[in-house]
C-alpha cells in the first residue's frame, strides 16, 4: 500500500505548493479579513477536494475525457464565478471599517472556498489522472479509502497552514497598510484566473468545432 500512496502523495504536494487561486483566497481572507474566515474558506476548499477525489475513485475523470462538453461547462461557470469574485475584490478598495463592511461573512468564505473548488473540473482529472497511474488496475476498498484520505489530509495541512501562517498580526498589519493596492492587485490575480479559465474553454470548444 504504500509503495502507491507515497506516488500520489508526492504528485499532490507538487501541485499543492504552487501558488494559485486559494492562495490568493487564503491570503485576502487571512491577512486582511480574520483568521476564521480564512479556516471557513479552508474548510469549503477542502470539503470539495474530498468530493472530486471521491468522485475521481468513482471514475467521474473519465466520464469528463469521454465527454467534454460537461467539462466546458463547469469551467464556464467557475470562470464566471471568478470574474464576479474579483469584481467584489475590485469594489472593496477601502478598508472596512466594521464587520459589516466586511468582503465576505464566514458562510461567504466557506461557500467562495468551496465554489471555486467544486467549479474546476481540472482537479477531477488531476486526480483521475494520478490515481490510474498510481494505483493498480482493481484496487481494493481500503487502498482507494486511503488514498482518497490521504490527498483530502494533504488539502487540510497546506490550507490550514497557509491560514495560520498568513494571518499572524505581523503581515496583518502589513496587509492593512496597503491595503488598497493589494486588493487591487487580488482582484487582478483572480479576474486573470476566471478570463484565462473562459479563454481556455472557449478555445477548446472552437477547436473542436472546427
Amino acid at each position: 500500500m504504500l509503495a502507491t500512496l507515497l506516488p500520489i502523495a508526492l504528485l499532490h504536494w507538487a501541485v499543492l505548493l504552487v501558488p494559485g487561486f486559494n492562495f490568493i483566497l487564503i491570503g485576502q481572507l487571512a491577512a486582511g479579513d480574520t483568521r476564521s474566515k480564512a479556516l471557513a474558506a479552508v474548510a469549503g476548499m477542502t470539503s470539495a477536494t474530498l468530493a472530486w477525489a471521491l468522485l475521481a475513485v468513482m471514475g467521474v475523470g473519465v466520464i469528463f475525457a469521454a465527454h467534454p462538453a460537461l467539462r466546458q461547462v463547469a469551467q464556464l461557470a467557475g470562470g464566471l464565478y471568478l470574474l464576479q469574485l474579483a469584481y467584489k475584490l475590485w469594489g472593496s478598495r477601502h478598508q472596512p471599517r466594521s464587520e459589516g463592511e466586511r468582503l465576505l461573512s464566514h458562510a461567504g468564505a466557506c461557500r467562495a472556498g468551496f465554489m471555486t473548488s467544486i467549479l474546476n473540473p481540472k482537479i477531477a482529472l488531476f486526480y483521475g489522472s494520478v490515481f490510474a497511474t498510481a494505483m493498480p488496475a482493481q484496487p481494493s476498498l481500503m487502498l482507494s479509502a486511503a488514498a482518497v484520505l490521504l490527498v483530502f489530509a494533504n488539502s487540510v495541512a497546506w490550507h490550514t497552514s497557509l491560514a495560520l501562517a498568513l494571518s499572524q498580526p505581523m503581515i496583518q498589519r502589513a496587509y492593512l497598510r496597503n491595503f488598497r493596492r493589494l486588493n487591487q492587485l487580488s482582484s487582478l490575480v483572480v479576474g486573470a484566473f476566471g478570463l484565462r479559465l473562459l479563454v481556455s474553454t472557449a478555445l477548446e470548444f472552437r477547436s473542436r468545432a472546427g
